[in-house]
């Protein structure tokens, strides 16, 4: 550590936890930023801590970056951008799949930095590796993707090709640090050098794959600068060499960044946002398949700190009792506890203002009429004496007008609402500000698609929820996002530009 003094109380927090030997090697390091292929400290020496939201006590100090350090970074970029650019689709490619070699080479120990800095319990940050890895092999698989095309205008030749857009920044939230940093592989097979603006609530697995990136990429290609607060992100958005943001986060913020990046240029934004989104069940639905997609669609796992998360789940009248019942069960059957033990199922809130938020919610939700099914608090038990810990939580009774039912609480909240006939299910469901993801349950096929076509979302299940699939477009409409979708090979042409080449005959 470079500044031991912050961190005294780590071996006694740790003390009798999972992977405790582990975590301090993880842990025991001087962390830095990576700009211009150098691992820096802060221009200023400026340092933020970072928490581990089970004991509270902080377990690394981060450099905060300066405005210096932001102009460091673009300026690096910048200069790289010539050499990087002129590199081939494959030789960029290949840098990808070295990267993701290393990545997977370290895969125990980023998974162990998000578990500690982040709260996810060590069964799903070892997913969030997996995912990564598989993502930055298929980007570097579409290299050869970036096609243009001919057109016969005359007799002459009427050509387009893709050339890279320039310096990309890149800036996520705290859900999932090393899945979202590793995504940085679309840009740079597409051949931009790219400056990457970690969470500050959750840095340390993106800026361990700093470190690893530094060993792979020539200077200025891949920088990683974080600060803690707006400062930072607002002058990598409004900085001059910056061509293009790719942003994954909350409306608010999401908002903030469109308005920075128009008042500094002409600059292409894309914006991944929040949601609050439906999850529709007919009585003709396998009641026990549409319980467990809830509770999996509802991403109980991670403290419902997904943007996608079914946290409305809408039952027609029918069978609103039955379905209540098996999914408090299945609430309730789940397995919370420290994040670093092998069983939990639930680790914690990313930190105390997201666990307020939580518990705020459900508190608000109970004066406007809800009714506590499952949970609404902290557990009890000794184990979850320190910890930002909320209880899975199942509301019923709920208003679609409600607080609760209008907005993203993002934290582990279902509300269950009821609803009649077709027209008022795709009412209700269409009835908030968002419109990332909903699903259906109906055995009736033609239904499903009157609903599927009726609602106002970008990524629509029919008999299923939560899951994402290889080079399937993910993203959403209304406030929920803007400019692209990601996941796929739409999202590494996103970061080119049509070119047009006429050669008269």
């Amino acid at each position: 550590m470079s500044h031991p003094s912050t961190v005294a109380n780590l071996p006694a927090a740790l003390a009798g936890r999972e992977h405790a030997d582990r975590l301090a090697r993880v842990l025991d390091r001087d962390w830095r930023m990576l700009i211009d292929g150098e691992l820096r400290a802060a221009s200023g020496g400026a340092t933020f801590l970072s928490y581990d939201p089970f004991s509270r006590v902080p377990v690394a100090a981060v450099p905060d970056a300066s405005p210096d350090d932001v102009d460091a970074a673009a300026e690096a970029a910048a200069s790289a951008r010539a050499d990087w650019r002129k590199a081939t689709a494959i030789e960029r490619a290949r840098l990808v799949l070295r990267f993701a070699d290393l990545v997977e080479e370290h895969a125990e120990d980023l998974a162990l930095l998000d578990t500690i800095d982040a709260g996810s319990p060590i069964s799903n940050a070892r997913l969030d590796v997996q995912i990564a890895l598989a993502q930055m092999r298929m980007y570097a698989g579409f290299a050869l993707e970036m096609k243009g095309q001919t057109i016969p205008a005359t007799g002459g030749l009427h050509l387009t090709v893709r050339e890279p857009v320039g310096v990309v920044a890149k800036i996520w939230p705290y859900n999932h640090p090393l899945m979202f940093f590793c995504r940085i592989a679309a840009p740079l097979v597409a051949g931009n050098p790219v400056i990457a603006k970690p969470p500050e609530a959750a840095p340390l697995s993106p800026l361990a794959l700093g470190e690893l990136a530094a060993q792979v990429f020539p200077p200025g290609v891949v920088n990683v600068v974080v600060g803690d607060g707006a400062a930072t992100p607002d002058r990598l958005v409004r900085h001059p060499a910056v061509r293009r943001i790719g942003f994954i986060g909350s409306e608010p913020t999401g908002r903030a960044i469109q308005r920075a990046a128009a008042e500094s240029g002409v600059k292409h934004v894309t914006l991944e946002l929040g949601g609050k989104n439906a999850m529709v069940v007919f009585p003709d639905a396998d009641l026990d398949a549409a319980a467990a997609g809830a509770v999996d669609g509802m991403n109980f796992t991670w403290s419902g700190q997904s943007c996608g998360s079914n946290s409305r789940l809408l039952v027609h009248r029918d069978i609103h009792d039955a379905l209540l019942a098996k999914v408090a069960d299945r609430v309730r059957a789940r397995h919370q506890d420290d994040p670093l033990a092998e069983a939990s199922e639930q680790g914690t809130m990313i930190n105390e203002a997201q666990y307020d938020k939580s518990l705020g919610f459900i508190e608000t939700a109970r004066g406007e009429g809800a009714r506590v099914v499952v949970g609404g608090g902290r557990p009890e038990g000794e184990r979850f004496r320190e910890g930002l810990f909320v209880e899975p939580t199942v509301l019923a009774d709920v208003s679609p007008s409600s607080r609760i039912g209008q907005q993203e609480v993002f934290g582990p909240v279902l509300s269950v609402l009821p609803f009649t006939d077709e027209d008022e299910a795709l009412a209700v469901a269409n009835g908030v500000e968002y419109g990332l993801t909903a699903s259906v349950w109906t055995r009736d096929l033609d239904r499903a698609l009157r609903m599927a076509r009726g609602f106002e979302a970008g990524f629509v299940w029919i008999n299923g929820s939560g899951a994402h699939y290889p080079n399937v477009p993910y993203g959403g409409v209304k406030r929920s996002g803007v400019g692209g979708k990601e996941e796929c090979l739409e999202e590494l042409l996103s970061y080119t530009e049509e070119k047009v080449i006429n050669i008269p005959a």
